[in-house]
């Protein structure tokens, strides 16, 4: 069966589309760096953006609050000046925590992500006297899949355990690898009966957070159909986008389609991502530049 795809307009530069917007909100990992390095032409078209009065914000789902994010893209290359502030969904998970004062909590995730706890609160508790899961990660993500955590998540489901998912994404390139987030634990956990608060894209309360920043930063109220969502992301960065009414464009990274830079933004599985999409992307583009 031939699957009618929508034409979508495939794009090398965000030189005509950007330009027409105030702001961007603009997806980190493989948009800005791919885990390891970044990428010199993503940077660049943010700076260039802001020195034509444009306003960027680092909209991520990374676990980490700002101040320890912004150092990690500092050692990766992302200079402070590529953008104008960062709202993560470690931002909102540690909103999420102050509610919650005095809880003991379960970490779901490795020792650098503890930077999400700092000066709150809360007990670091083993997994049975635990009364709220934080699930930042895996603990190796090197090493281990979800299908690792099958009895651990069943066992605290079971005891009815909510779970803040500091992470919605299921999957994430690291340099050419990919590599599970804790979204795809936080899917197996509604699976088995937990239930979840997703502390990030593509639910609405992040970009609460990313909207109250443009206003912040602009000194007014930025309507919707002046900002621009970049990512990388169909099911966070895409559709996050979408349910606000703001137009996005999609960077065609590893994560929804294997080798995109061998297949190009022109391949039919990447169109087809979007057929049954609410919102499609005003465009589709390999990556990031102006």
């Amino acid at each position: 069966m031939t699957v009618s795809t929508p034409d979508i307009p495939v794009i090398n530069s965000l030189k005509d589309i950007g330009s027409r917007y105030q702001c961007w909100l603009v997806d980190v990992w493989g948009v800005m760096h791919n885990g390891r390095d970044a990428f010199p032409a993503a940077v660049a078209a943010t700076h260039t953006f802001r020195e034509k009065g444009g306003i960027v914000v680092l909209l991520s789902n990374s676990p980490r609050p700002t101040p320890t994010f912004q150092e990690q893209l500092r050692g990766l290359g992302v200079p402070d000046d590529a953008y104008d502030a960062i709202v993560t969904s470690g931002d909102l998970t540690r909103h999420e925590l102050r509610k919650r004062a005095g809880a003991r909590v379960f970490h779901i995730g490795p020792d650098r992500d503890r930077s999400i706890f700092d000066s709150l609160d809360l007990a670091l508790a083993d997994p049975e006297d635990a009364e709220l899961v934080v699930c930042s990660n895996l603990f190796d993500d090197e090493t281990e899949t979800p299908d690792d955590y099958g009895d651990l998540l069943r066992n605290l489901a079971a005891r009815e355990l909510p779970m803040i998912c500091a992470n919605p994404d299921h999957q994430v390139e690291h340099g050419s690898d990919l590599f599970y987030c804790a979204g795809a634990l936080a899917a197996i956990y509604e699976k088995v009966g937990g239930n979840v608060l997703y502390a990030g894209k593509p639910f609405a309360p992040i970009y609460d957070l990313a909207l109250e920043a443009i206003t912040s930063l602009s000194g007014r109220t930025v309507r919707r159909k002046d900002v621009l969502a970049i990512g990388d992301g169909v099911n966070t960065d895409i559709a996050g986008a979408s349910n606000l009414d703001i137009d996005a464009v999609f960077v065609a990274s590893g994560v929804h389609v294997p080798h995109p830079g061998t297949e190009g933004p022109k391949s039919p599985r990447i169109a087809e991502l979007f057929v049954n999409a609410r919102r499609q992307p005003l465009a589709i583009t390999n990556a990031l530049a102006w």
